[in-house]
């Protein structure tokens, strides 16, 4: 029986969760692939800490580099997490040494992903990171083989499980932003730190590489990103009151032969598929030809949803498939022109906290009709109490450069009592 000797690096939540599985589940997973996924050695920053897993002491690297260096190492599945540092060195090193590489590191990924490749092609190894994007979603393998008849124009989705958290406990609880934060945070869902989730940066990741595995083109950083911390409960109920739900989404087109990426809060309609997704799921929707749309929803986090993802790419590896880590080789990868959403089109949601006296009203309209901006719907509620007025606007499609400028130009009005708001509406 053929063997594939593994070495874990990094014993966190998921690197001890793994360990067990892989211990526990040896047997159908020998059956299943004919060959037996066996753990040789395991790495981790603090050999002491208290973990539910029996670790024999010959098992124990000292140094986790030299996982990178042991003849009888087949494959390392690196989970120390960062774009730099140890995981970096580890990565870079494995691959340059002819090992099979399994990574949950979108970070990694998103930024040398490239450089990567390359590398793992040169030396005829693995790179797989099913788990990097959306956990266990199995979206990464979906883009490189079942749909790979396909031709894909659009991807989008809800590619972060705590911020739709967030946003759909402020919907349902009627909460506000700190009130859910504080929640998610005591069951798990947010780190101490969720900035990276919070400002959208965890989202950008993901959908860099989701574009390049959909376009077959090199990972690019020209994406407009925008996060959830502005949104608030007098957004969620307005957005309600006229037909949509918010969710934090990402997009990524090919529209005449340029590529537009962008992550941001959007306001959908309250029967679309996505409007239904809450909690911490994740769900991904692809465009394409001949197939149509697809739609894979299911858990975008936590130890048993990155588990399933890494024992599907240790199951590849197992099986004898030596695969280009982005579908087609680096040679193959096209250099496509990344823009920016400035030309784009969008119906747009504004909200103005204004005070209270004549003349208000019109002088916004009249900055919409300078800019050419067309004003679909216009509801008005004064606070007499509180000598104010809320004015929400929903426009007719626009270019963005215009709905920015008008949303500066009314900054600069000394009759606002508040930042104003701008959310982009999805009415597809």
């Amino acid at each position: 029986m053929r063997k594939l000797n593994i070495a874990i690096v990094g014993l966190g939540n998921i690197g001890s969760y793994l360990y067990k599985y892989l211990n526990d589940n040896k047997k159908i997973l020998t059956k299943k692939n004919n060959c037996l996924p066996f753990i040789k050695y395991v790495s981790a920053r603090n050999k002491k800490r208290k973990r539910n897993i029996k670790i024999k002491k010959n098992q124990w690297l000292n140094n986790y580099l030299d996982a990178t260096k042991i003849k009888d190492v087949d494959l390392i599945v690196e989970l120390i997490g960062g774009s730099e540092g140890p995981a970096k060195k580890l990565v870079f090193n494995a691959l340059k040494n002819k090992k099979h590489v399994v990574t949950a590191n979108k970070a990694l990924i998103a930024k040398y992903g490239d450089q990567l490749a390359k590398i793992a092609e040169n030396n005829k190894v693995n790179l797989e990171f099913e788990a990097s994007v959306c956990g266990g979603v199995p979206i990464i393998r979906s883009l490189k083989e079942s749909l790979i008849a396909n031709k894909i124009s659009k991807i989008y989705g809800i590619l972060n499980g705590t911020s739709n958290y967030i946003l759909s406990s402020m919907d349902k609880d009627n909460k506000n932003f700190q009130e859910v934060l504080s929640i998610a945070k005591k069951l798990g869902y947010a780190e101490t730190n969720p900035s990276a989730d919070l400002n959208g940066d965890d989202v950008s990741a993901k959908l860099k590489i989701l574009s390049s595995l959909c376009f077959n083109s090199f990972l690019s950083d020209n994406i407009y990103v925008e996060g959830i911390k502005g949104i608030d409960t007098a957004d969620i109920n307005n957005a309600n009151k006229l037909g949509y739900k918010i969710k934090l989404l990402g997009f990524a087109e090919y529209i005449n032969n340029n590529i537009y990426q962008r992550v941001h809060p959007t306001l959908i309609k309250k029967d679309s598929y996505v409007a239904s997704i809450d909690g911490v799921l994740n769900a991904v929707i692809i465009d394409s030809k001949p197939v149509g749309q697809s739609i894979i929803q299911g858990e975008g986090a936590g130890p048993a949803a990155t588990t399933s993802a890494l024992i599907s790419d240790i199951s590849s590896i197992l099986r004898g498939n030596i695969k280009f880590p982005f579908s087609v080789s680096s040679k193959k990868r096209k250099k496509l022109k990344f823009k920016t959403i400035d030309e784009s089109l969008f119906s747009a949601y504004l909200r103005f906290e204004v005070m209270d006296k004549p003349g208000v009203l019109s002088n916004i309209t009249s900055i919409f009709s300078k800019n050419k901006v067309s004003i679909k719907r216009l509801v008005q509620n004064p606070n007499k109490n509180k000598k104010i007025s809320s004015i929400i606007i929903v426009t007719h499609k626009s270019k963005n450069k215009f709905l920015n400028k008008i949303l500066k130009e009314v900054s600069k009005k000394n009759f606002i009592k508040k930042k104003p708001k701008l959310i982009r509406i999805d009415d597809n």
